[in-house]
């Protein structure tokens, strides 16, 4: 997936592995410098690093993630950047 990203003009590739009625699963490629970009999602999410190493910022603080390092993603304005070629899996739960 971080290959695949490397080629894409933004830098990153997803592709949605689970949509269910509740919860969304989304495995995120990145490519190093590559981001997904400032949102605010409404609802409760986890983002897990598969490969590579990622920063989860906000306004008021950074989150480091490595390779199996697991973190709840914040209800507030978020992006993700890539310091390395990543891959991260996204949970998302709809409606709550």
């Amino acid at each position: 997936m971080a290959a695949e990203a490397a080629e894409h003009e933004h830098g990153r590739a997803a592709r949605t592995v689970l949509h269910g009625p509740r919860m969304r699963v989304v495995v995120l490629g990145l490519a190093e410098g590559g981001e997904l970009g400032e949102h605010e999602s409404p609802w409760a999410a986890t983002l897990q690093v598969l490969r590579g190493e990622v920063t989860l910022h906000t306004a008021d603080e950074d989150w480091d993630l490595g390779p199996g390092e697991l973190r709840c993603v914040p209800r507030v304005r978020h992006k993700v950047l890539a310091r390395t070629p990543a891959v991260v899996l996204m949970t998302v739960a709809l409606g709550g």
